[in-house]
């Protein structure tokens, strides 16, 4: 990727259309327009992931993936509490199932996607050993006070906490959250920065882009990821309907739609690793699920004390089980700075198990 210091037509024409097909399908819905908004999402993607990676190159590391980590998952917050709202107490395992998901997704699809293309191109690929671990302690604590824990308290039946407790948590994982920020971009930014491979980047010799491109492709981000979330939520009713069609459980719909919010990210990590730039990769994945768990559930929990909905996180036996699996592999694999398609194919394989078991439990 050369330096812009213009926009190509594709990049600003892709999220204006997107979000034209999103309030059109809102004033004249039909199912005529299914197949063109999933055209627009998938542009609105592309899209995404081009003006990310102008703002990562004008910021640098870690911040430039910071940035669209943060901005899918603030999106991604404000899609669960208004689907969370409006869904009343049918929607009390929505934040579970999505969470669950998103952290399944990244852990073992994305990462092990990025390991996989990394190594067929170049067998063996580095990062940092240091900011690695520092993300993946955080996650674990992170997951298991958030999606474990809950049925394993006694003052509510279930998978419940009670309020006090819920208050508890949502402080607990908002500091993590914060903390892990301060140390990836401020007092440790070291650990997070990646060791660039010249010969397939030619964005490191680049010229960074000035700062009006940088501030309009900011713009475009925001505009694309809000293209890219509100057409998932207007495709969701069809992929509800495929899947009742199919006879497949419900849960299996928050998979699709959390696949849908993380093409952003899932893109730019898995073009990162191709071009030899793993830890690139790893800031992508890693920190985007840190951020899945560390702003989505203070924001959930104030929205359950506010509105009286239940929140129910407590994973089920089958769910404790892949996420234990995942945390405990992705340390294992990820525990030596260096990485080969063996590892990427161990995590490929568990989030095969991980949709195989949603759709035949």
């Amino acid at each position: 990727m050369t330096t812009p210091q213009h926009f190509p037509i594709w990049s600003w024409l892709a999220p204006l259309v997107g979000v034209l097909l999103f309030v059109f399908a809102l004033l004249f819905p039909g199912a005529w327009l299914i197949a063109p908004m999933a055209i627009g999402l998938f542009a609105c993607v592309q899209a995404s992931v081009h003006h990310a990676e102008v703002i990562a190159i004008r910021v640098g590391e870690p911040m430039g993936t910071f940035v669209l980590a943060l901005a899918v998952t603030i999106i991604e917050v404000a899609l669960i509490t208004m689907l969370m709202i409006s869904g009343g107490e049918s929607a009390t395992f929505l934040a579970r199932d999505s969470v669950f998901a998103a952290v399944m997704i990244i852990l073992n699809g994305v990462i092990g996607l990025c390991l996989v293309v990394g190594a067929a191109r170049h067998h063996e690929q580095a990062f940092q050993l240091r900011g690695v671990s520092a993300a993946l302690a955080t996650l674990s604590a992170l997951a298991v006070l958030t999606l474990v824990l809950p049925n394993h308290t006694k003052s509510l039946a279930g998978p419940i906490y009670t309020s006090l407790q819920l208050v508890f948590v949502g402080i607990a994982s908002l500091i993590l959250y914060v903390t892990f920020v301060f140390v990836q971009t401020i007092r440790h930014r070291d650990y997070f920065l990646p060791e660039e491979s010249v010969a397939h980047d030619e964005s490191v010799h680049a010229a960074p882009p000035s700062r009006r491109v940088a501030w309009g492709a900011f713009g475009l981000l925001f505009v694309s990821l809000c293209a890219v979330v509100g057409l998932a939520k207007l495709l969701s009713p069809a992929i509800e309907a495929a899947v009742d069609w199919a006879g497949a459980p419900r849960s299996l719909v928050g998979i699709v739609i959390a696949l849908v919010v993380l093409l952003p990210e899932g893109f730019a990590a898995v073009r990162a690793a191709k071009h030899d730039r793993l830890q690139t990769s790893m800031n992508l994945a890693l920190g985007s699920a840190l951020a899945t768990i560390g702003l989505t559930i203070p924001t959930l929990a104030c929205v359950s004390i506010l509105t009286g909905l239940t929140l129910s996180l407590g994973l089920e036996a089958k769910e404790s089980v892949l996420l234990m699996l995942t945390l405990i592999v992705s340390t294992l694999s990820l525990g030596t700075g260096r990485t080969t398609v063996l590892q990427g194919a161990v995590h490929l394989v568990i989030f095969a198990a991980f949709l195989f078991t949603t759709i035949f439990p």
